[in-house]
């Protein structure tokens, strides 16, 4: 029988401290998936959605976007991703009742914990101005106050189209068909948080902003590099491909300023050996100081070139440009300048180059711990610098493999939710439906919290997400939030951005991926792109959480019927009566979809095309792959402070907080607490177990601050301090992005301790 949700928010002051572990997943993550399921689902319900979970007559995890392959597992799924079924297919219910309760203030008070307990909501809500709770409101009514205030705006530019990574292919593609109709490319979405650094560097150097590699070639490849990523929590199941790829031969290099669990060993929960005993998957850590990725790569890539007949000479007269202004940078490259700015030794950088010059197919695997630096950009491009110099892409075995979060957060960008749409895509979608797109570009998410903070945006519109609790600089968020004239969010859970509105608000509940989807044309299916380009169906079993839910393109269709009216000639109601007239509709706009409805029916889906992989065919500016030759950049850290990276825990998923706990990390029953090497610690006089305030400092002067954070007393890299968001997301400045992407600088944060 399933738990009842939290009464009132749990005490976090005094987290229990215990030290870290070093291995990850075993018995513990399934008597953990199995406790969460049941609190959840209860007995029976678990056993009848995990089993559907990534099968291929089932539906995607709704967590992160790491892909299967043709054969499946019975449970093809991680612990986390159990934790995010559990949390949508809930018996937890949010009503009317539940909001009459609990008035807005008293949403605020709470934790986005106790916020996502509750369940899932059942009914569109309403905040008109000035009231101090939710009510129910009828979606006619819902859909009519959206297009009152839309019609409002002076400029369809003063409107906001938001997206979550766990939008349909199908409700994005009409989520940006909308937003373009309507007059605006403003379509910011998560990418801009995450990997946007990935695909500005990768669309520069390849010519396409996506990996380069499939799960096959990561079983070939002879040395794999994880940078600044912890596949152990935030992509357990991409642990079974580096098993694979371990009993084939590999090496795996692990650059991470702290060390995590899962890459020192994983015991695989699929077999009794591995849950036994595990197998150890790093054959070299490199314990980096946070932000010296850069300087890292620059200093093998010149190594590289001074080893002597170590380059892919006819790969680099073929299929490159800018070799030679780029390997005039690297041999300026200074050791002593690098192992400052990496925290490392001669030898362990050493120890690096002879793998990769003993490897012929390498593949380098990053998230976040690269992506959101001032310099991250720069950064991506010297790991295609080295992976160009030996060749190692468009051949099997190798490549560059951006692991992307949200389960289609990839496909969401591939369907036309980017502010800054490319003009060919424009011209076939204006083509296909006969519409005038707007050609200047839009707000990503930064400059969309800018524009509401200044009044140059009005109406924030949510496709899915956690808009507030996902962006920088808390509180110039949340202040800008509240200057809207309408929020809206399409929703299945409470979280954080309900509680932070405009004058007016709704919530719009929404069917989820475990939810069964049945139109006027009968059963339907969504499709995801996973994040090795990967396109497949997604069905669900379960019988929606209330009778009051539409799907997303239901949603999406209705609104923009109810706001552009007869004038649009485009067959809202068609697209919300048969899934496949969307799908028909993006075969003919979007290059690789083509006789979409026919290949998406294959078991298993198709694999959309990747010239540079497929052909070693670059469609870069120059016609070839990009070398690139960026100053070394990284941070500079003024004494007594120290440079902190936001990271998750273990019981957390993006936003979404499952539990209080970090297993891996050894921490239990609190989220307020800050990791910091033992002698970083003595230095600043932080005993372990005291408590302190962080003060991020930045060149605006202003002071941000989180109060209560318990030290811990970590194995972190000297100098580097970890903490998880979204609480310290208040010290993160709006302004600090990343050069070109413009993606917020969170893991690259100058902070002091204050006493608590």
């Amino acid at each position: 029988m399933a738990a009842k949700p939290p009464v009132g928010d749990p005490v976090q002051d005094a987290p229990q401290v215990d030290p870290p572990k070093h291995a990850a997943a075993g018995l513990p993550a399934i008597g953990h998936t199995l406790k969460i399921a049941q609190q959840q689902m209860g007995l029976a319900r678990t056993a009848r959605t995990l089993l559907k979970v990534n099968q291929k007559d089932g539906f995607d995890c709704p967590g992160c976007a790491w892909p299967e392959g043709d054969k499946r597992h019975t449970a093809e799924f991680c612990e986390n991703g159990a934790k995010a079924v559990a949390e949508e297919a809930t018996l937890r219910r949010v009503t009317p009742e539940f909001f009459a309760a609990h008035p807005l203030s008293d949403l605020a008070a709470r934790s986005g914990y106790w916020l996502g307990q509750q369940g899932r909501i059942t009914e569109p809500v309403y905040l008109p101005q000035g009231g101090d709770r939710y009510e129910a409101v009828s979606w006619e009514r819902a859909f009519a106050i959206i297009a009152e205030e839309l019609h409002a705006l002076a400029s369809p530019d003063e409107a906001l189209f938001y997206t979550s990574g766990r939008t349909s292919n199908e409700a994005a593609f009409l989520f940006q068909l909308f937003a373009r109709e309507f007059g605006t490319n403003n379509l910011p979405d998560c990418s801009n948080m995450c990997h946007e650094s990935s695909g500005s560097a990768l669309n520069e150097t390849i010519g396409i902003g996506k990996g380069s590699v499939s799960l096959e070639d990561l079983h070939q490849a002879d040395l794999i590099i994880v940078a600044g990523q912890n596949p152990g929590t935030n992509h357990p199941r991409m642990l079974s491909a580096l098993e694979q790829a371990k009993s084939a031969g590999a090496k795996i290099i692990s650059v991470n300023p702290l060390p995590e669990a899962g890459m020192e060993r994983f015991k695989n929960p699929q077999t009794p050996l591995g849950m036994l005993k595990g197998t150890a998957l790093n054959d070299l850590f490199l314990q980096i100081r946070i932000g010296g990725d850069q300087a890292l790569f620059r200093l093998l890539n010149k190594l590289v070139i001074e080893a002597g007949g170590a380059t892919d000479e006819e790969f680099i007269r073929d299929h490159t440009h800018g070799y030679e202004e780029f390997a005039a940078a690297a041999k300026e490259t200074d050791w002593d300048e690098t192992l400052t700015a990496t925290g490392l030794t001669r030898p362990e950088i050493e120890r690096a180059l002879a793998m990769i010059l003993a490897s012929k197919r390498t593949i380098v695997c990053w998230a976040m711990g690269l992506t959101q630096h001032k310099h991250a950009v720069a950064t991506i491009r010297e790991v295609v610098n080295l992976l160009l110099l030996r060749g190692n892409i468009g051949r099997p075995g190798a490549g560059v493999c951006p692991v992307r979060g949200h389960s289609n957060v990839q496909g969401d960008r591939t369907m036309g939710i980017f502010e800054r749409p490319a003009p060919a895509f424009l011209d076939a979608l204006d083509k296909e439906f006969g519409i005038t797109s707007p050609r200047e570009h839009g707000f990503d998410v930064v400059r969309s919290i800018q524009a509401l903070r200044d009044g140059r945006a009005k109406v924030l519109f949510a496709m899915g997400g956690n808009f507030v609790g996902a962006t920088p600089d808390t509180e110039v968020t949340e202040a800008a939030i509240r200057r809207a004239s309408l929020t809206v969010h399409v929703s299945t859970k409470l979280n954080r951005s309900h509680a932070v509105t405009g004058r007016r608000a709704l919530i719009l509940p929404t069917l989820g991926r475990t939810d069964k989807d049945v139109q006027a044309a009968g059963k339907q299916f969504v499709t995801v792109e996973d994040s090795m380009g990967m396109v497949h169906s997604s069905r669900g079993n379960l019988a929606p959480a209330s009778p009051h839910l539409l799907s997303e393109p239901a949603i999406v269709a209705r609104i923009a019927r109810a706001v552009l009216g007869e004038a649009s000639k485009t067959p809202w109601e068609e697209f919300e009566r048969d899934y496949a007239a969307i799908r028909d509709r993006i075969s003919r706009v979007v290059p690789g979809f083509e006789d979409f409805n026919a290949r998406v029916a294959r078991p298993g889906g198709f694999q959309l095309p990747h010239a540079p992989r497929d052909e070693r065919r670059f469609p870069t500016k120059t016609g070839k792959a990009n070398f690139t030759a960026a100053p070394v950049e990284y941070p500079k850290v003024p004494a007594g402070r120290l440079l902190l990276q936001t990271l998750r825990s273990h019981d957390q998923y993006n936003t979404t907080i499952y539990g209080l706990d970090d297993r891996y990390r050894g921490i239990t029953g609190g989220r307020r607490v800050v990791m910091v090497n033992p002698e970083d610690a003595a230095e600043l006089g932080l005993a372990d177990g005291s408590y302190t305030d962080l003060v991020s400092e930045w060149k605006d002067g202003v002071e941000r601050r989180a109060p209560g954070f318990r030290v811990v007393h970590y194995p972190t890299a000297r100098g580097c301090a970890a903490a998880y968001y979204p609480e310290t997301n208040v010290l993160v400045p709006l302004d600090s992005t990343a050069d070109t992407s413009n993606t917020p600088a969170s893991k690259s944060v100058v902070i002091r301790f204050e006493p608590a």
